[in-house]
């Protein structure tokens, strides 16, 4: 779908999906409000109950999974650009492991158990598991390139996954504690951990956008991009820069969400086609309708328990790769 007008109905369908995902999310749960009651909240005109459901639980949970959201579809939408590979997705550097071993430690060693704590142990952990895997990938002859950072990024992924596992399975408290964590959840962020996340998130989002023309020279390759005067060290340096702080703060405040950086910005290129600055800019808008239409269906399907919307998105996020994987276009780079 490249015409201008089919861009056009697709950006216009993707906002209005990200409005009513937002609405969704606000009235959505164990207790649903009506459209009705939500807005009389965001007037102030509320219930004291219905205030302290909307205001303290589910618009902190929301703002959770837009920030989420558009931190994970961007760096997907980054990898994927960075080595030419329509399989990678955040946590191809390791990041997510890196986020659970911190959290692991963070718990089992020193007690942390608040949201607000374990946030730092998880950014801390990705981008020390980041350095690390481009200092790996940096070694013998060469730069670090996408092939020797996907590799290093890999194996320090299952290395630390390994002893994550080790620590979790020798505590139980730590076990439990993880659980919510480790499946990807919105559930329980309040407003101090959000502040404290929300910089680098923003922060990484503009560098994702000043990226997106260089990543279109990258795409016609190396020698390319050279002869059309691209810095591709700065490119590449800008890359892991900007997909550590956004998937490690996205990691940290919501846990590893699958699937969500690697299906989004497939279905994007889908829909707008190849340039890399607009699908940056789609991928941040898709990809919070997508997780938070996630955490709506996990509120609701084992109603009044919930499902954490990692394992939403990991149902659902399977089939419509595997669809989107078999169209040429989609798959291409």
């Amino acid at each position: 779908m490249t015409s201008r007008a089919g861009r056009a109905a697709a950006g216009a369908a993707i906002a209005l999906a990200l409005v009513l995902v937002v609405a969704a999310s606000l009235a959505v749960g164990a207790n649903p409000l009506s459209p009705g009651t939500v807005a009389a909240v965001l007037r102030g005109e509320g219930s004291p109950e219905a205030t302290f459901v909307v205001a303290e639980l589910r618009i902190p949970r929301t703002v959770v999974g837009l920030l989420a959201g558009a931190a994970l579809g961007v760096a997907g939408a980054l990898m994927q650009a960075f080595t030419r590979n329509p399989l990678a997705d955040p946590g191809i550097l390791g990041v997510n492991a890196g986020a659970a071993l911190a959290v692991a430690l963070g718990m089992a060693v020193l007690g942390v158990r608040a949201a607000s704590g374990t946030v730092w142990f998880a950014f801390v952990g990705a981008l020390a598991v980041t350095v690390a895997a481009y200092v790996i990938g940096s070694g013998g002859r060469g730069a670090a390139g996408p092939i020797r950072l996907t590799l290093a990024g890999v194996a320090l992924g299952a290395v630390l996954s390994g002893i994550t596992t080790g620590i979790v399975l020798s505590d139980p408290d730590a076990f439990d504690a993880m659980r919510s964590w480790n499946a990807g959840s919105l559930l329980g962020r309040g407003w101090d951990t959000i502040v404290a996340v929300a910089p680098f998130i923003a922060v990484g989002l503009v560098l994702a956008l000043v990226l997106g023309a260089g990543l279109n020279a990258v795409a016609l390759g190396d020698d390319v991009a050279r002869a059309q005067g691209a810095n591709l060290a700065g490119i590449r340096i800008g890359v892991i820069i900007a997909v550590t702080l956004l998937a490690g703060a996205a990691t940290a405040l919501a846990g590893p969400i699958s699937f969500v950086g690697l299906m989004v910005p497939h279905i994007a290129r889908w829909l707008f086609g190849a340039d890399h600055r607009v699908i940056l800019a789609v991928s941040a808008l898709l990809a919070p309708v997508v997780v938070l239409a996630a955490d709506v269906v996990g509120r609701v399907l084992i109603a009044p328990a919930e499902l954490p919307v990692g394992i939403v998105t990991a149902f659902v996020g399977a089939p419509i790769l595997i669809a989107l994987a078999r169209r040429r276009r989609a798959s291409a780079l």
